[in-house]
């Protein structure tokens, strides 16, 4: 899968398309700062960096000892201007779209973490294709829009706590590390950016059927402004929550709580009932 392009990059600048989502990094501090954020848990030294652009982040992890580094991008300009500025990385820097292609043929069958400044408008969907390799996957570490990375570290019995920190916070502890500015980008994002690192916790599986924890969660936060009783109504058939839960919004319910109502759910339905997602 890796391209081998001798020539060298068009200038010395890969130019931000908007439609990619591209913020370049241009401050050092901030790069080193993110970069220290990765702490190769479970003694993890496979890292693979999505969307490095212009490799102001790369720097730092290139300088990080013992590190199995490996790059991913989908711009071919951002690729071409890598292999220039780190020739050393050259067989390591893959051009790709992370949300579409097959991971082994890059990583193997071994554990690898994610890293990268993620761009904004897919990042939750970059987090959606962790959560299928998370039991290959022991930390996420990235910049996400602040609003995002609160989100996901956020704990229950808030607003900001929704369907992907549930998700994310069953198979992983959350850590919302620091804000980052607008300016230290090119160009400025309108909105601040927060990091994150996610470890892999000790969850082989949830204790329920996933498919249908997936489904519960979802179908509850999509009425979140309801009761539990009303907002998963399709899935009682007449029968009535514990009272636990029946007067209960989701935003008030945690991980283990989730997976105790899924099985209540389960019990309700009909032995041939679809639960496919």
């Amino acid at each position: 899968m890796s391209l081998k392009n001798s020539n060298k990059p068009k200038s010395d600048f890969v130019r931000p398309k908007k439609h990619l989502g591209q913020h370049f990094l241009k401050d050092k501090p901030t790069c080193q700062k993110i970069a220290d954020q990765l702490t190769n848990h479970q003694g993890c030294m496979n890292v693979l960096e999505v969307g490095p652009g212009m490799g102001a982040l790369s720097e730092f992890l290139i300088a990080k000892e013992g590190l199995n580094l490996k790059f991913l991008d989908v711009d071919q300009e951002s690729i071409d201007y890598l292999k220039v500025k780190y020739p050393e990385q050259a067989d390591a820097i893959f051009y790709g779209d992370f949300l579409r292609i097959k991971i082994e043929p890059i990583m193997g069958t071994e554990p690898f973490c994610v890293v990268g400044n993620f761009p904004y408008n897919i990042s939750s969907q970059i987090l959606f294709k962790c959560l299928e390799y998370r039991n290959q996957i022991p930390e996420i570490m990235g910049m996400f829009q602040k609003e995002v990375a609160v989100r996901l570290a956020e704990k229950p019995g808030t607003k900001e706590y929704g369907i992907l920190s549930v998700f994310l916070q069953a198979f992983y502890d959350i850590k919302y590390c620091f804000t980052v500015d607008e300016h230290v980008f090119i160009p400025p994002p309108k909105v601040k950016s927060g990091v994150i690192r996610c470890t892999r916790n000790e969850r082989q599986k949830l204790d329920c059927d996933e498919k249908l924890f997936f489904r519960v969660v979802k179908m509850a936060f999509n009425q979140r402004r309801k009761t539990l009783t009303n907002s998963i109504k399709q899935l009682l058939f007449s029968n009535k929550l514990p009272v636990k839960f029946a007067t209960e919004r989701p935003e008030q319910l945690s991980v283990d709580d989730f997976v105790e109502l899924t099985n209540i759910v389960a019990s309700f339905l009909p032995e041939q009932e679809n639960i496919e997602e």
